[in-house]
C-alpha cells in the first residue's frame, strides 16, 4: 500500500463550524480511504487558551495557537480553514495567501463585496487552492436535482422558489454581539439573514440554475434596539431580520427567495422548488435524504409527485455509506466537501465553490441589501 499524503491543517476558530469541520476531517480516510491525501489536524486556533486547549483534546489536534498569525506563519501547516466571524475573514484569509498556504474558509466569503474581491485576488494572485464551505451543495439529494436538471429532464426552467425560515431572534430580550450572538451585530457579520441564511440558498440556485441577473428585495428589521453583550448599552440593530427577494436569472427562469429568523415553529426550515416545461423536482432540508421529482410525461393515469429516497449505492455519494434506505445527515456534507477538496488536490481541479464563485453569491447579497435599501432594482452584476 502506497503512503498516504498528508495534508496538515490550521484550523482557526472553535465554535460550532469548528465542530462541523474537524468532524469531517476526523471521518474522511474512514469513508474515503482511495483519497492520496489525509488531513492531519496540526493546529487549531482561539483568543481562549482553556477553551482552544478542551477542543484540541476533544477532536485531536496536536497543537493550539491563540493568535491566528503565528498560525499562519507556521511551517508545518499547509492549509488554514477559517471558520470565524465574517468580519475576521477577508484578513485571516488574504494574510494565509500571501504566506502560500491553502485557504478554506466559512460561507459567506466575506462581509461586503469589497472585502470579497480582495479575497479573491489573494488567493489568485498567490495561487493557492481555495474553497468556500457551501456544504448543502454535498447532500447527495441537493447534487441528485443537479444531475437531474444537467440531464435535460425538466426541459426549459420556468420558476426557482426558496426559502430559509428560523425563530431563534423573535425575542427582545436577546442580546447582539458578543462569541455567540455576533451573527445580530452588523460590524461583525455584515448583514442578517442575507449573508446568513439566503446566502445558502443562493449559492445552491446558482449552482442549480445558473446565474442571477438582477433583483428587487425588501428587508425588515423588526426589534430595532438590543443590548450589546460587550458594551451592555441598547444599541440600533443594523442587520436584517427577514428580506423577500424576487429576481431574474439568465436563463430567462424567475426566481423568488425569502429568509426570516422571525418564522415561529421553523428552527432550519431549508426548501427550494424548481418547475420545468417537462418535470419540477422539490427538495427539503428536513427530509434531507429525499428528493421529490414530478414528471409530465408518466402516464396520466399515473401523474404525480414522485418521492425518491436518495440512499441508493448509485446515488451520488452513497456507495460510500451504508446499505440502501439508511439515510445520513446534515454533518456528512462537511465530510463530503472535505472529500471533494481532497481529491481536488490530486485532480488539479477547483474544489467548487472557489472564492471566485463565491464572489457571485456575494454579488446578489450586495444587490439584495442596495434594493431594500433604494426600493428599486438591481443588476446583481454576476453576468
Amino acid at each position: 500500500m502506497s503512503k498516504k499524503k498528508e495534508l496538515r491543517i490550521g484550523l482557526i476558530g472553535c465554535g460550532f463550524m469548528g465542530r462541523t469541520h474537524s468532524n469531517a476531517y476526523n471521518r474522511v480516510p474512514n469513508f474515503f480511504p482511495e483519497l492520496e491525501y489525509n488531513p492531519v489536524l496540526q493546529a487549531v486556533c482561539s483568543r481562549s487558551e482553556n477553551k482552544v486547549r478542551a477542543f484540541a483534546e476533544q477532536w485531536g489536534y496536536e497543537s493550539v495557537e491563540t493568535d491566528w498569525k503565528k498560525m499562519i506563519s507556521r511551517d508545518d501547516i499547509d492549509a488554514i480553514d477559517i471558520c470565524t466571524p465574517n468580519d475576521t475573514h477577508a484578513e485571516i484569509a488574504i494574510a494565509a495567501a500571501e504566506a502560500g498556504k491553502m485557504v478554506l474558509t466559512e460561507k459567506p466569503l466575506a462581509r461586503n463585496l469589497s472585502e470579497a474581491q480582495q479575497m479573491v485576488e489573494a488567493v489568485e494572485k498567490a495561487g493557492v487552492k481555495n474553497t468556500v464551505w457551501y456544504n448543502y451543495r454535498r447532500l447527495p439529494a441537493v447534487t441528485l436535482a443537479k444531475q437531474i436538471i444537467d440531464s435535460g429532464k425538466l426541459g426549459k426552467i420556468f420558476h426557482y422558489r426558496a426559502n430559509f425560515l428560523q425563530d431563534w431572534t423573535i425575542s427582545a430580550e436577546l442580546p447582539q454581539g458578543g462569541e455567540g450572538l455576533w451573527r445580530l451585530d452588523a460590524d461583525a457579520a455584515g448583514s442578517g439573514v442575507t449573508g446568513d441564511l439566503l446566502a445558502h440558498c443562493i449559492d445552491t440556485a446558482i449552482w442549480l440554475n445558473g446565474n442571477i441577473k438582477d433583483v428587487s428585495a425588501m428587508t425588515e428589521t423588526f426589534i430595532k434596539e438590543r443590548v450589546h453583550q460587550i458594551t451592555g448599552k441598547m444599541q440600533k440593530v443594523s442587520i436584517d431580520d427577514a428580506c423577500i427577494f424576487h429576481c431574474h436569472f439568465k436563463n430567462g427562469s424567475l426566481g423568488l427567495f425569502e429568509s426570516t429568523r422571525y418564522a415561529r415553529g421553523h428552527k432550519a426550515l431549508y426548501t427550494f422548488e424548481i418547475n420545468g416545461e417537462h418535470a419540477s423536482i422539490r427538495w427539503d432540508l428536513h427530509d434531507l435524504n429525499r428528493l421529490e421529482y414530478f414528471d409530465h410525461s408518466d402516464e396520466s393515469k399515473l401523474r404525480g409527485w414522485r418521492s425518491i429516497h436518495v440512499t441508493d449505492g448509485d446515488h451520488p455519494y452513497m456507495d460510500k455509506w451504508w446499505v440502501p434506505g439508511l439515510g445520513i445527515g446534515y454533518e456528512h456534507s462537511f465530510i463530503h466537501q472535505a472529500a471533494d477538496f481532497f481529491k481536488s488536490l490530486e485532480t488539479g481541479e477547483p474544489c467548487s465553490p472557489t472564492f471566485k464563485e463565491a464572489f457571485e453569491t456575494q454579488q446578489v447579497c450586495e444587490a439584495v441589501l442596495e434594493s431594500a435599501a433604494t426600493k428599486s432594482w438591481q443588476d446583481t452584476g454576476a453576468v
